[in-house]
């Protein structure tokens, strides 16, 4: 099921329907991280748990955290997934250290049915990534669905908002964009829609245009210097940009042959002249 309008149901509904007690409740949103949970392939009940149940001196979850742990997943923007659920049964003394503790964690069935099929829109700002379970009962239900894959659409018909792309680099519904843009080098074409202003960049030698959308996901930028200073005042701006593929090579193509096609496109589209490129 997909709830219809916003507010028509909350987090807080599908805990009360499951009988869960708030009250002794954390609500979790992890990300993929180089030195965690790196990809949907480490999404495993063994790594989740390993990952979850280790946690830093003084972080969110206080002296004594709660006896219930609601674990999500990034799925895109602020869409977070339903992982799973945790009795909290205290910590493992023998295994602390000076930066970290550990908890036993046993798995919970009280949201079994709902795992990887229940979807939230996590707080407006989330990087805040543990909620008390009375403040994260308010965060809207998006949908109740199995994951319905996003079929890739060809390298010529790619086109994406920065917010489809954040999406694409995090949301397990887009894994085939992934395995193709991870594959290929390129060209392509970043556009400013609230100017008109275009950028041509290139994902060649080691990185790929998956790589390379990647950093774009992240920040915005890229490490683009015109593009920094567009959006440094105003990260926000990044949501006026649209992503396209002028050309894609194969991985063994040498640099120098994708550098000469990025130049071609760059005269073509005048965007030394005209547009947000600085070389």
């Amino acid at each position: 099921m997909t709830s219809s309008s916003a507010g028509e149901l909350n987090l807080g509904h599908i805990f009360d329907a499951a009988g869960v007690d708030i009250s002794d409740m954390v609500v979790l949103r992890h990300t993929y991280t180089p030195d965690g949970l790196k990809t949907e392939a480490d999404l495993t009940a063994e790594k989740i748990l390993d990952y979850t149940r280790r946690q830093g001196i003084g972080n969110k979850l206080g002296k004594i955290p709660p006896g219930i742990w609601v674990v999500f997943m990034a799925d895109g923007g602020r869409r977070s997934r339903l992982l799973t659920a945790y009795e909290n049964h205290g910590e493992v003394l023998a295994e602390r250290t000076d930066t970290r503790r550990c908890f036993d964690l046993r798995p919970s069935s009280t949201l079994d049915t709902l795992s990887r099929r229940l979807v939230i829109q996590w707080s407006g700002d989330p990087v805040n990534w543990a909620k008390p379970g009375p403040v994260a009962s308010a965060f809207r239900v998006l949908e109740i669905a199995d994951p319905q894959a996003v079929a890739f659409p060809g390298f010529d018909n790619v086109l994406l908002t920065h917010a489809e792309l954040q999406a694409m680099v995090e949301d397990s519904r887009y894994s085939s964009w992934r395995t193709a843009l991870g594959a290929v080098q390129g060209i392509y074409l970043l556009a400013d829609t609230s100017t008109g202003q275009l950028y041509v960049g290139k994902a060649d030698g080691g990185d790929n245009i998956l790589g390379r959308w990647s950093a774009y996901a992240r920040d915005g930028h890229g490490g683009n210097v015109a593009l920094r200073d567009l959006i440094g005042p105003n990260p926000s701006h990044a949501r006026h940009f649209q992503f396209s593929i002028l050309r894609v090579f194969g991985p063994s193509v040498p640099t120098a042959e994708v550098d000469a096609a990025e130049a071609h496109f760059k005269r073509a589209l005048l965007t030394r002249e005209h547009g947000l490129n600085r070389n």
